[in-house]
């Protein structure tokens, strides 16, 4: 079993992943470089504090963040997406979806070949953020997707909800890329439920399915995980 797999597993069985909230106890999550992991992904930090009014996921690398993209392949089936991930203990009610619909992540990603920006803008010549909604799924490589949307339904939506068949949505938050270090910051009055909430890191990469059907966006290659287990150790703190 992957560890993406375990750690849906455990979400499953608790109903949410708030267990994790309770068995946090690092802040931030460091961690060891890694020379077979690709510079710009090595995580050696990850950290998500809130300030006044504003939330702030960081991640720091062993290289420039941001410096490696993917190919462009000039067609949306099969193309790839490199993603900076949080993986977190929030609900996915509190990002405007239906509760308990998933492991909930904010994504930072680039992909050449799409774009999903909401309302119809374009990013795919940006790195640009996304809240993503993991289940698992053994047809894809990585052992999770982002959730599919059947055809003919209509769930709960955020009003960024970019018009794909995914629980996904494309905020605009501020987005940085400087040096070693990735980061976002999203007012708190956007994000319920994030203090005390509990993290990881993850860098990875997803490819959208060659035949278009479910699962249609696979988390495909992990690159390197913070915690090295997914056990969400970091916990989000008042930075002082």
């Amino acid at each position: 079993m992957s560890m993406f797999a375990k750690l849906l597993t455990g979400a499953v069985a608790a109903g949410t992943l708030s267990l994790w909230v309770g068995a946090a106890h690092a802040h931030p999550i460091e961690a060891k470089p890694v020379e077979a992991v690709t510079a710009s992904f090595d995580i050696i930090e990850t950290v998500v504090v809130t300030k006044k009014d504003t939330a702030v996921f960081t991640t720091r690398v062993r290289g420039t963040a941001g410096s490696d993209k993917p190919a462009a392949t000039g067609k949306f089936e099969g193309s790839e997406v490199y993603a900076y991930v949080w993986p977190t203990s929030l609900n996915s009610g509190e990002i405007g979806f239906e509760r308990d619909q998933g492991i909930v992540a904010l994504a930072v990603t680039f992909h050449p070949d799409f774009d999903d920006a909401a309302y119809g803008g374009r990013n795919r010549d940006v790195w640009h953020p996304h809240w993503v909604v993991l289940n698992e799924d053994q047809a894809c490589k990585g052992g999770l997707k982002v959730t599919d949307i059947p055809d003919g339904q209509k769930p709960k939506v955020p009003p960024t909800w970019p018009k794909v068949p995914l629980l996904i949505d494309s905020p605009d938050y501020p987005t940085t890329f400087k040096g070693d270090a990735v980061e976002v910051s999203i007012p708190l009055s956007l994000l319920g439920g994030i203090s005390g909430a509990s993290f990881d890191g993850v860098t990875a990469g997803l490819k959208v399915n060659g035949n278009l059907h479910s699962p249609l966006l696979c988390v495909d290659n992990v690159f390197k995980v913070a915690s090295g287990n997914l056990s969400l150790p970091g916990k989000v703190v008042t930075s002082k």
